[in-house]
């Protein structure tokens, strides 16, 4: 162990000796964990400080909103209001679709020139 674990640990068991974690908002209840394996593991923790800033990506709110229209299609009875909300989920699926589209092409051009500069750095050209 290093140096600032020794010192972490001990603090930590002082803490506790001390009570320090006894009144804690949540004790006793199970943590709200969420899935970011979705997430690359780079961008994890500025992912969480946008969304507890309350700013997501937009194909995060599309996304939401795809399922918001789906759940009321299935649940509409009258075919003129089913319509409406059709003419809507198909802009959102079509917004959404162009926007990954556009972050693909993006993806792919930054990964190739990386590739291009790695073997430029190496030679392997």
């Amino acid at each position: 162990m290093d140096i600032v674990t020794i010192i972490a640990e001990g603090r930590i068991k002082e803490a506790i000796k001390e009570g320090e974690f006894e009144n804690l908002r949540g004790k006793g209840k199970p943590l709200n964990l969420e899935d970011l394996s979705h997430v690359p593991p780079e961008l994890r923790a500025a992912y969480i400080v946008l969304k507890n800033a309350g700013i997501l990506p937009e194909e995060v709110h599309l996304k939401k909103e795809i399922v918001k229209l789906q759940d009321l299609i299935d649940f509409c009875h009258e075919e003129k209001e089913k319509e409406k909300l059709k003419r809507k989920l198909n802009e959102k699926l079509l917004r959404f679709n162009m926007l990954m589209e556009k972050r693909n092409k993006t993806s792919e051009s930054v990964l190739k020139n990386y590739e291009q500069k790695i073997c430029e750095k190496f030679g392997a050209l």
